[in-house]
């Protein structure tokens, strides 16, 4: 499939697509302002510039797109039909920045966590489970853990119940 628009103004489309401020990651600054934690903004001092450092926790957080972080597993990983080599070259370099940036980081003595926005969710539904991300990276960050990734948060039992087909003992039977 051709391009729709020309090249300059696909360009500046692009180019306008912004990687800061995201709506999952002002959801998550709001939640975890709300619980008195104080943070700093977008460090370009630290490796990858990370969303959210929390220097008192000498702990920093990436809020990660699921498209381009290629979240494994879920739905919004998905790689465009068109142009695959180019896709597929262009997400191995940003999981390989990722893993380079998050080593560099835990060498110099950082805790890392990584937020992905399908945890965050879109609507005012999603906003029990976000709180329930934010609450556990809180959790997290009053700990000692080196690492922390919402994609190990539950998700709602309603969430679940499609990914996960009934099973003959949720049915009330017994396998024999």
């Amino acid at each position: 499939m051709t391009d729709t628009v020309d090249r300059k103004t696909r360009s500046r489309i692009m180019a306008s697509v912004g990687g800061k401020n995201s709506k999952a990651e002002r959801t998550l600054r709001r939640f975890l302002h709300a619980k008195g934690f104080r943070y700093i903004l977008h460090d370009r001092r630290l490796p990858g510039t990370p969303d959210i450092v929390f220097p008192r926790y000498r702990a920093i957080c990436f809020v990660h797109g699921c498209f381009w972080h290629r979240h494994q597993d879920c739905k919004h990983a998905s790689t465009p039909s068109t142009r695959k080599e180019f896709w597929d070259a262009k997400f191995r370099k940003n999981m390989e920045r990722d893993r380079r940036n998050r080593y560099i980081l835990l060498e110099m003595g950082w805790r890392v966590s990584v937020v992905w926005e399908c945890a965050l969710g879109k609507g005012k539904k999603d906003e029990t489970h976000a709180r329930k991300v934010a609450r556990a990276l809180g959790d997290w960050l009053r700990g000692s853990a080196p690492e922390f990734d919402s994609g190990l948060v539950p998700k709602p039992f309603e969430d679940r119940a499609t990914e996960n087909p009934a099973t003959p003992e949720k049915e009330g039977k017994t396998l024999e």
